[in-house]
Formats: C-alpha cells, structure tokens, sequence
C-alpha cells in the first residue's frame, strides 16, 4: 500500500470515526484494526495469494462508510419457502421481522439490545484476511445469529443490497453466526446492488458451529456489473460439527471472497461447493483455505467456473493438515471451462501436511467444452449453440444440484441461465 493510500484511510477514519456506533465495534477495536492496516498495507497483485484479483478499483474508491442509508431497495427476488428475511441496503439493516422461531435469536447490533453469550472474535490475523481490517474499522451495522443448543432446523434469508458508487462511500455488512451445540440451521446470504451503480462492498462473515451442530450456508453474489465486492468468511467447527458452504458468484465486475475454515474439533466435516460464471470483463476470484487441526476431519471440496469473453475466474484452494490431525480425510476436484480465446482459468490446488495418517487427493484441469460430447449432440440434431448451453449447464450443475431447497436451487438455475442467456434454450430443464 502507497504511502498516499495509507495517509488517505488515516484521514477518513479520522473524519467518521467519532460517530461509528461503539454498540457495533467498540473504539478501541476500531482504532486497532485501523493501525494494523496500515503497518500491514492492503494486498496486492505481486502476492501470490492475490495475484489474479483486480485491485485497481481500490485506488479510486473512498472507503468510509456512506453518510446516508441510500436509495430505495432494488427488486429482491421471492424470498425461498421457510426462510425470514432481513434486508440490507448499503450495510445498514433495513426491514427485518423479529425471529419467532423457538431457539433462535436474530438482532442488529446498531441498537444496542440484551447482553448474549456470543462474543465477537477478533478480526482474523491472517495475511489474506488484511480487508476485513477495513470492515473492523469501519462497520455501521452488524447481525448476530444465535441457534441456541438443540434448536430446530430453521432458515434466515440476508440481502445486502449496494445502491451508491464508491467514491460517495462503502458499505460493510457484517455477521455473525452462532450455534451451539446440536442446533440446526440454514443461511442464505444473497449479495445484489441497483444496476447502475458502481458500488464498493467489503464484507465479512464469522460462523461458530458448535459440537454435533449443523450449518448449511448458501452463499449468492449477484451484485450489479460494476460492482467491486470484497469478503472475508471465517468459520471454527467444534467436534462433529458440519458446516455445508455452497456459494455462486455472477455478478460484480471485480469479485474476490477470502475463505479460512478451521476444523477444530474431532470428527468435523466442512463441504465446500462453489461455482463462478463470469463474462466481458468481469473478474471473480476465490481464496479458500481449509486447516485441520483436530483428528479424522474431513473436507470435500468442489468448484466448478465458466469464463467467456475477456473475463477471469481463478480458485485457490488450500487445505493444511496439522501435526494432531492424523485420521484426517480431503478431497478436491476443481474444474474450469474456458469459452473464448480471450477468457482465463487459474486453478491453483494445495496440500500442506504435516502427518502421515491422512487420506488426500486432489485435481485440477481447465480446457474447452467437451468436443466428442459436443459432436454427439450436434449428430441427434440438436443445435449447437443449444447444444453449448446444455454443456455448460450440466458442468455447473455439479455445484447447484447439492443445493438441497428445491424453489432455492430452481431460482439459482433460472439465474445462471439468463446469464448465459440461455434461459429459453433450457426452459424445459427449468
């Protein structure tokens, strides 16, 4: 980071910093996250872990928070069969009904409510994770979920809408999730933005599943096209613990989700499926680290990515198998589909171990559609622009058919088929 762009975060956050609301961060964290950015610096594209993301948008954009909560809400699809719904716009939490299920606490930090058993953990200290400093430092709102012990299976729904540019501002939605032990619950986390705007979103996410807990988290970023959306996700599973986090990236211009996993506890078992499709410019990029810590934890991880146009997708999937983690089982299968001769797939896998008593594999290959597959359609007559799509569906559809609520999984494929504008061509399927 230039020291012009270090001397610029100290002059907003020295501008805005009075009136953050301490019930959301309290000041001293601020001023800490602040002053480790800076000594830090913001990341950039001669790190390896960073190399593939566009960063350029960052030196034109004003990071403190918008002044003002922004325009009226985009159009929000139709909530999913059994979720609640609260609505974000530019960070701050818009319209939300109370949680009325039993064992299950939802609240906005911004005004300050009961005391609760979940603290918030400090702000990541890896060097991947230097952009959630900026959300530590900045956040005007937060949402906490509690599913408290043995509590029933329920679902909430979060839109985060981003309705201003970045040079009026950024937002920051941030979240924590929490489950004790036994408790069951499910997150769709839906990422958009009003069409014209070029907007700047730093979030980050925190999930705490507890002992023999379940969490199934579905993740959309379906943000406006000139939209740089940045995220930072951590997560701790405690023994037995199954955190299912499925996420599909189509929107934004600039994309890049930093994800760090820590299998704690015995018998743990994260599930991590992710599909990108970018076109025209669009960069999308993910960052994925997996660190198993206790015995026999498992991870099965899955990305599938369609670049066209001049568009990058790239994968970055590490998983670390600590000395204590012997019994430990991972798997990755990571694939990318390129559509022009101007598009880019970056797949990186890695496997960092430190004991023998592990099972691991993993593979990676990124190429052209399937010609014998492609000959044998166009041979039953099928057209082959038709013909292009079902392939390209099919190839996505190793990530969005693990999507187990069955109106959520018919409106993600309606998404991705009118982004491959092939909505009519696969009505049938749909």
């Amino acid at each position: 980071m230039s020291p012009a762009m270090t001397e610029q975060i100290r002059k907003e956050y020295g501008a805005v910093h009075a009136a953050l609301p301490a019930s959301v961060i309290e000041p001293a964290r601020r001023d800490e996250a602040i002053e480790r950015l800076c000594a830090q610096g913001l990341p950039t594209t001669r790190e390896e872990n960073w190399r593939y993301t566009n960063l350029r948008v960052l030196e034109h954009a004003r990071f403190a928070p918008l002044e003002t909560q922004g325009q009226a809400v985009p159009p929000l699809p139709e909530a999913p069969p059994g979720f609640v719904r609260y609505v974000f716009v530019d960070g701050l939490l818009r319209s939300g009904a109370a949680a009325s299920h039993p064992g299950l606490t939802v609240r906005s930090l911004r005004t300050p409510g009961p005391s609760s058993s979940a603290t918030w953990c400090p702000c990541p200290d890896f060097p991947e994770a230097r952009l959630a400093l900026l959300n530590e430092a900045f956040a005007t709102d937060a949402l906490l979920i509690e599913a408290h012990a043995n509590a029933a299976p329920a679902g909430i729904e979060l839109v985060f809408a981003a309705t201003a540019g970045a040079q009026a501002g950024a937002s920051y939605p941030r979240v924590r999730v929490v489950l004790e032990a036994g408790a069951e619950l499910t997150v769709l986390e839906r990422h958009m933005g009003a069409p014209e705007a070029a907007s700047l979103v730093n979030s980050t996410v925190r999930a705490d599943v507890g002992e023999n807990a379940r969490l199934t988290h579905y993740r959309l970023q379906q943000c406006a096209p000139r939209t740089a959306w940045f995220d930072t996700l951590t997560a701790q599973l405690a023994a037995q613990a199954r955190y299912h986090l499925l996420t599909v990236g189509t929107g934004a211009l600039t994309a890049r989700s930093t994800v760090h996993v820590r299998l704690a506890g015995a018998g743990a078992e994260l599930a991590l499926s992710a599909a990108a499709l970018a076109d025209h410019q669009q960069s999308h990029d993910m960052y994925a680290l997996s660190e198993h810590v206790a015995p026999n934890t498992r991870t099965t991880e899955t990305f599938r990515g369609i670049a066209s146009g001049r568009a990058r997708v790239a994968f970055n999937g590490k998983i670390a198998v600590r000395e204590r983690a012997g019994g430990s089982d991972s798997r990755q299968s990571l694939r990318g589909l390129l559509d022009g001769p101007q598009a880019e797939i970056d797949l990186r896998p890695q496997l960092e171990i430190y004991t023998d008593e592990v099972r691991c594999s993993h593979g990676a290959t990124a190429g052209k559609l399937d010609q014998n597959m492609l000959f044998y359609l166009l041979s039953r007559g099928i057209a082959p622009q038709t013909a292009q799509h079902l392939l390209k569906w099919a190839f996505l559809e190793d990530v969005v058919a693990r999507i187990e609520r069955t109106e959520l999984r018919r409106q993600i494929e309606r998404d991705l088929a009118s982004q491959m504008s092939a909505a009519a061509t696969l009505k049938e399927l749909l």
